[in-house]
């Protein structure tokens, strides 16, 4: 690795999971020492207590009901993106450990096709979602509303997007190259395999990492964390 990637692609990443785990400790801390309510505010009718409870909030937290019944589009944009957010963690997953039963049914040539579509589709899906949610803050009455930090975590996920879809669509490295690059990072002996760091594709990898920092970083302290706080807060109109 030259001294920009061991610093962006090695040091930072362990750096950013660190703000990311101790961000996320304060603000669940926070969230637990917060003033009780005295009162409910389950809606009415409630479900019956135990697995319909849960199961309720699993349907709050999972399908955004309350979207649906505000604005049907946008609902629509959030299920997509969500649905191809979820889609491309999967796809991340390849570099810890290959599918192997996929891998058996379809073969290795099998197996990058069916990962070149999957993960193409779910990189298209998401730039279209996140295209739509950039339309929507330049335009009222969501613009007037809109804050820096709207557009600052919308720049940054879509350069994070960008990057992954360049390597997927232009890049030519094979994702068993960069499961090395991973099992270095868990080595905490951070290294690109010869074929990574000489191929121009390293620089696009350095900076979808680079900017995927930025963003674990940026989390805990923004908007997105929005998205752990979702289930305990169905559950608390639940009960």
């Amino acid at each position: 690795m030259d001294w920009f990637s061991y610093l962006v692609a090695g040091i930072m990443v362990y750096g950013a999971i660190a703000i990311f785990i101790l961000g996320m400790v304060y603000q669940i801390y926070q969230w637990l020492g917060a003033p009780k309510a005295r009162l409910k505010t389950g809606v009415f009718p409630k479900p019956d207590k135990g697995v319909a409870t849960w199961g309720k909030v699993a349907v709050d937290s999972l399908t955004f009901p309350q979207a649906l019944k505000a604005d049907r589009t946008i609902w629509t944009f959030t299920i997509l993106f969500h649905f191809a957010l979820l889609g491309a963690f999967v796809g991340h997953l390849r570099l810890v450990h290959e599918f192997t039963p996929l891998l058996n049914l379809l073969g290795a040539e099998g197996m990058d096709q069916f990962a070149l579509w999957s993960g193409g589709v779910m990189g298209v899906l998401l730039i279209v979602a996140l295209i739509y949610y950039l339309f929507r803050r330049l335009t009222s009455p969501y613009k007037e509303i809109s804050v820096p930090e709207d557009f600052i975590l919308l720049f940054l996920i879509i350069l994070v997007v960008v990057m992954g879809d360049h390597m997927r669509f232009v890049g030519k490295i094979h994702a068993a190259e960069y499961r090395i690059y991973f099992q270095s990072l868990l080595a905490f002996k951070p290294a690109f395999p010869k074929v990574l760091a000489d191929s121009p594709t390293k620089w696009t990898l350095v900076s979808h990492i680079l900017f995927a920092n930025l963003l674990f970083i940026y989390f805990p302290f923004s908007k997105l964390v929005h998205v752990i706080a979702t289930f305990p807060a169905n559950l608390v109109r639940r009960v």
